[in-house]
């Protein structure tokens, strides 16, 4: 194992297959849970690393191998179980020293005082664990605020996902305490971002979405501002994304599975998207995350730049996983919108690489860290106004009417979406104006039992 995927396992935080210990002062109880693992799905146990995920080290002399091999020796029977070492750099997670109550750095060949700008940065990463906005507690906010739909939801697909264990879903009323998102019994931050709705949605759980017409933004062809929790602004900017980014090809008139490609592959399009919601700085009221299209590029903004010392030169290559918010990104990877820690810039790269798409560029700018996908130009959107009830969204609802009148959940279960999104209703009201569907209960438009179905057009050889 190496340090970058030491810090990568740290960062997902103590689990059914992760312990911390301290030490191998704690010999006895890791061997205890190493028991326990073996007896489940098995797991790793650290030693060297705090309870609250900072690197402290391990001395290792050949003592303290020659104990930890005997204590792996009495585990009946024989247990499948390896040792790793893993050499940590002195001062690792205990940064910023001082000598004499002042911090100094090396350049070059001099040392000069720090500034307080980079002191600052340092003590933020030394208390990061345990001291982030998403672990404070939402204040005049309570689990009955939060949507228990998208809660049980990340239950179902975390447990398919392999991700979290059966039993969850047997105690859905756990479910905020199992994905750490308690502070002393109260919800935090994190949990607001994650599944707050109504008056529980963060002023800054914000997406502004645009579609610029040329290369500016003098003038606008389409703009949206969304608030909602982070699953529900995902859908919503991948459904953006969809309407403006579709090439010339169409969704054959038998079918409702897409054929053709998006001008960038979506799996790089939704892995940039959930690097945003994970990472950016949620502590800034009234910021928001941006996604600008424009003739020959998209760009997607966050608030905050990059965490920790993290350069944009890096992101391209094997980096530590350093997320701001691990609360919030542990939930992703157990939705399983998160393969790998420390991948996701990464994989963006190789996705386009794959279908044959310029690769991204990552930069700072303005305290935002931004993500720039080039568009091709035989795979640029086209500069005029939205297809209205032609567009693809449109196209699939006509195609899930043939099957007969539905009400708008089950339009939305046959399009393969999450919930009824606003995108779906600005669908359907356009397809009701421009009379290519009418309600089934005309004079009671808000009935629960109210569904929806197509107009049918007399053929040309049909007496009128």
């Amino acid at each position: 194992m190496t340090l970058v995927e030491l810090e990568s396992l740290i960062s997902t935080g103590e689990s059914e297959q992760l312990e911390f210990k301290r030490s191998t002062s704690q010999l006895r109880a890791g061997c205890d849970t190493l028991c326990a693992f073996l007896n489940g799905r098995g797991g790793t146990v650290l030693f060297g690393v705090s309870d609250s995920g900072q690197i402290v080290g391990q001395h290792c002399s050949d003592g303290s191998r020659r104990e930890l091999a005997e204590a792996l020796r009495r585990i009946e029977p024989s247990a499948q179980a390896t040792i790793d070492e893993v050499q940590v750099p002195p001062g690792q997670g205990m940064r910023p020293f001082f000598h004499d109550g002042r911090a100094f750095q090396r350049i070059a060949s001099s040392t000069g005082r720090m500034p307080q700008p980079v002191l600052e940065g340092l003590l933020l990463e030394r208390s990061h664990p345990t001291q982030r906005w998403e672990t404070q507690k939402a204040l005049g906010i309570t689990a009955a605020d939060l949507d228990q739909e998208e809660l049980l939801r990340t239950l179902r697909v975390g447990v398919q996902a392999g991700r979290l264990p059966e039993s969850a879903l047997s105690d859905p009323a756990g479910a905020l305490e199992r994905l750490q998102l308690l502070c002393e019994g109260a919800i935090t931050l994190a949990a607001q971002v994650l599944f707050g709705q109504g008056v529980a949605v963060l002023p800054q759980c914000q997406l502004r979405l645009a579609r610029f017409r040329g290369t500016d933004k003098r003038e606008f062809l389409d703009q949206r501002q969304l608030n909602g929790q982070a699953f529900q602004l995902l859908e919503e900017a991948i459904l953006f994304c969809q309407r403006h980014l579709s090439t010339a090809a169409r969704i054959p008139s038998n079918r409702l599975e897409r054929e053709e490609q998006l001008a960038i592959p979506l799996p790089a399009l939704r892995e940039a998207l959930v690097n945003a919601l994970c990472h950016r700085d949620y502590s800034q009221q009234g910021a928001a995350i941006s996604l600008a299209i424009f003739d020959d590029r998209l760009e997607i903004w966050s608030e905050g730049g990059l965490p920790f010392g993290l350069e944009p030169d890096a992101l391209k290559r094997e980096h530590a996983s350093r997320p701001r918010n691990l609360l919030i990104a542990d939930v992703f990877f157990r939705r399983g919108l998160i393969e790998r820690w420390g991948r996701g810039t990464q994989v963006i790269v190789e996705e386009c690489q794959r279908a044959g798409c310029t690769e991204p560029s990552y930069r700072v700018s303005g305290g935002c860290f931004v993500v720039t996908f080039p568009l091709q130009a035989e795979s640029r959107p086209e500069s005029g106004p939205e297809s209205g009830p032609e567009s693809e969204l449109a196209h699939g609802v006509l195609l899930a009417l043939e099957q007969g009148p539905l009400g708008k959940s089950a339009i939305a279960d046959v399009l393969g979406h999450r919930s009824i999104s606003a995108s779906l209703n600005r669908t359907i009201r356009s397809l009701l104006a421009e009379g290519r569907i009418a309600l089934t209960i005309p004079d009671k438009p808000h009935s629960r039992l109210q569904k929806y179905r197509l107009i049918t057009t007399p053929s040309a050889d049909q007496n009128p």
